[in-house]
């Protein structure tokens, strides 16, 4: 009996976390926004013990934070987040992409290709028609894409690292499509040259065209 409600709570959470950090990527829930407990409640569902739990699972992720008074806002996003979220996932994900391609074989060459293939079908969807629903399945193509990139690290902290910095750049990344001002063109072409060098393990190329995707697809290229 208690497994059982121990199980329905954590769904409960988990599906609280996922509308939150829907809503702080889209902007729905503005940066250092109190987030009060009633309020979110009202929104959103669940009890005062589940939202609560909820905040804390996005605190860990970096998109909220708990304030003095034992309160919850959401994460400020200002140019020295940007800047500061582009400088560790460069590093991170440089890191786990090098340490990938010396232990990966072909079958995780065949899953970062079957990655890149799906975000190129999500890219062309929300090109023509950029409603949140294909922004958010073009956002999942994306992360799926990355961290297949670092799948053959061998590396848990990496991978997990990656992921939560992922997540923490995800409302800048949506706002420069909602803004019309990614250049989808420059982005495949720049993808399609990444996955040369990954296949053949052209490590320092592979490292340098990594860092210019993770920072075009942050700030609006010139």
């Amino acid at each position: 009996m208690f497994g059982k409600s121990a199980k329905e709570d954590a769904t409960v959470v988990a599906m609280l976390a996922s509308a939150l950090r829907r809503d702080i990527s889209f902007g729905a829930l503005l940066p250092d926004q109190k987030l009060k407990i009633e309020e979110l409640r009202q929104r959103y569902g669940g009890s005062n013990h589940s939202m609560r739990e909820s905040l804390r699972l996005l605190s860990a992720e970096g998109l909220v934070e708990a304030t003095a008074q034992r309160g919850f806002r959401v994460t400020s996003a200002t140019e020295d987040d940007l800047r500061d979220i582009i400088m560790v996932r460069s590093e991170v994900e440089a890191l786990g992409l090098r340490l990938a391609m010396e232990a990966g074989d072909t079958a995780w060459e065949g899953r970062v290709m079957a990655a890149l293939h799906a975000l190129r079908k999500a890219e062309d969807t929300v090109r023509e028609n950029p409603n949140d629903l294909n922004a958010l399945a073009w956002d999942e193509a994306s992360r799926t894409f990355f961290a297949s990139l670092m799948e053959a690290s061998g590396s848990p902290r990496v991978i997990h690292l990656q992921a939560k910095f992922f997540d923490q750049s995800r409302r800048f990344r949506l706002a420069l499509l909602r803004e019309g001002r990614l250049d989808f063109e420059r982005r495949r072409a720049r993808q399609e040259a990444l996955l040369a060098a990954v296949l053949s393990r052209q490590a320092d190329a592979a490292d340098a065209i990594l860092k210019q995707e993770i920072e075009a697809e942050l700030r609006a290229e010139p």
